[in-house]
């Protein structure tokens, strides 16, 4: 990995003598280069924080979602069936969006427009539907029958204008018994039915294996698809906006075809681990004093890919 000759160790952190309408800083998104002037705790606390960036599969899942939410009512609704890998954006993209969709207190009630749950461990429709009314925010009497959780649950979907209902780990499906796959799918050709608006489901490729069993649930859910990142001109525009994202006072330069392999071998492809280790490499540029993130910084960041971690980890099982 050959780092660009022109990046050099620039200040100690101290945040002294930094213009933030700089030249120097103009390798930053101008949001950011005020904060590039901040002491080093404060910077490295703006580099941890959760930040969203966008890229060309991301916006088009997003724009599909806002088809979707202003679909006009019909019998049998579209729906989307969101599968990637673990930690590869599924879930940050379903908070960006719902996020654009807030819920808001009216007088008498509720309105939620976007409601985003997490599919329980097991598929058991009792299981389901108490996850559903806790996502709501409603009191759940103990005991209650299946028939019964069902019946508030439709009604306070009803009564709380929701137009979209999301389900996070939807792969959980594959944890429960056959029958109990069967009637959990059974529930989700109701729940389309009944209510008449689009249900999207999150999750890894089990959660595909699991709607393509039902012939009639397959043909309702378009699927789209997060896959693994490879090195082409997506990754390497994202690799770009990751480091204008970070207050760093000097360019990091990652983006040739073998910086870029590299860290796409370190993380094993998902944009989940990638940030991570930019995030750690980040840290630890401004730490060393270093303030651009290049192969030396690389090589002193405390970071394990998933197979390493999963190395570790079984060695001190043994």
């Amino acid at each position: 990995m050959n780092d660009d000759p022109r990046i050099t160790p620039a200040g100690d952190g101290s945040g002294e003598d930094i213009d933030p309408g700089s030249a120097d800083l103009i390798h930053l998104r101008s949001s950011v280069r005020s904060i590039a002037g901040l002491p080093a705790a404060q910077r490295i606390r703006h580099i941890r924080t959760e930040r969203w960036i966008g890229y060309p599969r991301a916006r088009s899942v997003i724009v599909h979602l806002e088809t979707l939410l202003v679909w006009p009512d019909r019998q049998r609704m579209p729906n989307l069936l969101l599968i990637g890998p673990t930690n590869n954006g599924k879930s940050m993209i379903i908070e960006k969006f719902r996020r654009a969709h807030p819920a808001v207190s009216l007088p008498d009630r509720e309105h939620i427009p976007v409601l985003c749950m997490q599919m329980p461990p097991d598929p058991a429709p009792g299981r389901f539907y108490l996850a559903m009314l806790a996502a709501l925010g409603t009191p759940m009497r103990p005991r209650s029958r299946v028939h019964e959780l069902e019946q508030q649950a439709v009604t306070l979907l009803r009564a709380t204008g929701v137009r979209m209902l999301i389900i996070d780990e939807l792969h959980n499906v594959l944890a429960g018994r056959d029958n109990v796959r069967r009637e959990f799918l059974n529930l989700l050709r109701f729940l389309g039915n009944e209510l008449r608006i689009p249900l999207v489901g999150v999750g890894t490729r089990e959660a595909y294996l699991a709607i393509r069993s039902d012939a009639q649930l397959e043909n309702r859910f378009h699927p789209m698809t997060l896959p693994i990142w490879t090195n082409d001109t997506d990754t390497r525009s994202l690799l770009a906006s990751f480091t204008a994202s970070f207050p760093l006072r000097a360019p990091s330069y990652l983006t040739s075809a073998e910086m870029t392999d590299y860290l796409l071998t370190r993380c094993e492809g998902t944009i989940g681990e990638l940030a991570t280790l930019l995030t750690a490499a980040a840290v630890t540029a401004i730490e060393a004093g270093e303030e651009s993130i290049t192969s030396q910084v690389l090589t002193q960041t405390a970071y394990f890919g998933p197979t390493e971690r999963r190395r570790h980890f079984e060695r001190h099982l043994a």
